[in-house]
């Protein structure tokens, strides 16, 4: 008997999915386990086994179409079953739904559209003048503030007349109208949820944020020493990670999350990095990061930017997070504020390290700052709370001795 291969909802925030690639054509015999097509979710493109066998009778979804989660992705079953009953019942299913159900069609990834402006057609009359330019006096007006020479411009006033849309219009010497032009993309499964989620988190959690300065001297040092002797080389973030996991078991408050009924304090730690990608933005989370070393710390966060890279990260990869970093210092921001991760009470906007005047021991040096923004969801974290978190954060990466033990490297 024929069976219905739904789209699959393979991670919390998937709504829809995009086929990127058939594995299997009309017609050819699948097993269970046998890879039956790539989906490309919100987050990544994912296989997609099939848990059932037959044959395969329909294709719901062509590659490169989209189409809602629980929607018919493919239907098995014996060799020349028929099966129009299935498909009427879901198409009155979605009647009944009051859905309007459109043909899969490959989307149109760019669309290029040219608006050309030209100027009124107008009969343009024409009568001798003596080889003189006739122009109004706006148009001479303008023709001298922007240097142009009025021989050079085609009149379409009355009797070849130069007039100022002449002049606007005026292109270096040859009449060529005006053109405006501009690119649409459709809108990736990732940037939809991206704006989603983000819109509700920042219009329904209220925001306010803490910034402070660091001074990262001693840190920069202690990184330059574990380079010299680690095979695996330490980055500022990995050592901001460590740090945040570090303060984070000394305030609590800080990982924990908004239920709406009650408010939920996590025991464990679990750290999300933002990372940037090609579509918009992923949040890999490091786990349990409180326990792990430097090293191991490095380690994973490099595997998760090359899978985020080839969009090969799995919902187990991005799930769980109860705190969130997101760093631009290595694009030579300074400075910013980061939306909420959902469902985090807090996330670290961390900026790059800049060298500038600082006073030690009453004396003007050089010193390496670094500024760290706090954003924090009111309703969770109040301004005492988070100005103590970022008080331990401080003292630890100002000393870095404190949370870099032997056993934590």
């Amino acid at each position: 008997m024929a069976e219905v291969v739904n789209m699959p909802r393979l991670s919390d925030t998937m709504t829809e999915g995009v086929v990127a690639k058939w594995h299997k054509n009309v017609g050819d015999q699948v097993s269970e386990g046998d890879l039956l097509a790539e989906i490309e979710t919100d987050k990544a493109t994912m296989e997609f086994e099939s848990f059932q066998e037959g044959f395969l009778l329909h294709i719901g979804v062509v590659e490169g179409a989209k189409a809602p989660v629980d929607s018919i992705l493919a239907i098995l079953g014996e060799k020349g079953e028929d099966i129009s009953s299935l498909l009427e019942q879901d198409k009155a299913k979605t009647e009944d739904n009051k859905v309007v159900v459109k043909k899969a069609e490959v989307p149109v990834k760019e669309v290029k559209t040219e608006v050309v402006k030209e100027a009124p057609k107008e009969e343009v009359k024409s009568t001798p003048n003596n080889g003189k330019n006739i122009a109004s006096p706006l148009a001479k007006k303008l023709a001298d503030e922007r240097n142009i020479n009025l021989a050079l411009v085609k009149g379409t006033g009355d009797f070849g007349r130069i007039i100022k849309r002449d002049i606007d219009n005026y292109s270096g010497g040859s009449s060529v109208p005006t053109v405006e032009s501009y690119t649409e993309v459709e809108v990736s499964q990732m940037r939809k949820v991206i704006a989603q989620r983000l819109g509700e988190s920042k219009f329904s959690a209220p925001h306010f944020y803490l910034t402070c300065e660091i001074n990262m001297d001693k840190t920069i040092e202690a990184r330059q020493a574990i380079n010299t002797v680690s095979p695996i080389k330490i980055s500022f973030n990995d050592m901001i990670v460590k740090a945040c996991s570090m303060a984070l078991e000394q305030h609590p408050q800080i990982n924990s999350s908004w239920l709406g009924d009650r408010i939920r304090f996590n025991d464990h730690i679990h750290i999300g990095v933002a990372m940037a990608v090609e579509d918009g933005l992923l949040v890999p989370v490091v786990r349990f990061a409180n326990s792990k070393r430097l090293s191991e710390i490095s380690s994973e966060v490099k595997d998760y930017s090359v899978k985020a890279k080839a969009k090969k990260l799995q919902p187990e990869d991005w799930q769980g997070n109860t705190f969130t970093i997101s760093n631009l210092g290595m694009f030579d921001i300074e400075e910013f504020t980061a939306i909420i991760n959902p469902p985090d009470a807090c996330i670290l906007a961390v900026g790059g390290i800049v060298q500038k005047p600082v006073v030690k021991n009453g004396e003007i040096v050089v010193g390496n700052t670094l500024k760290v923004t706090l954003s924090c969801d009111h309703r969770v974290v109040d301004g005492v709370v988070g100005s103590k978190f970022l008080g331990t954060l401080k003292s630890y990466l100002e000393n870095p001795v404190l949370f870099m033990g032997a056993n934590n490297i």
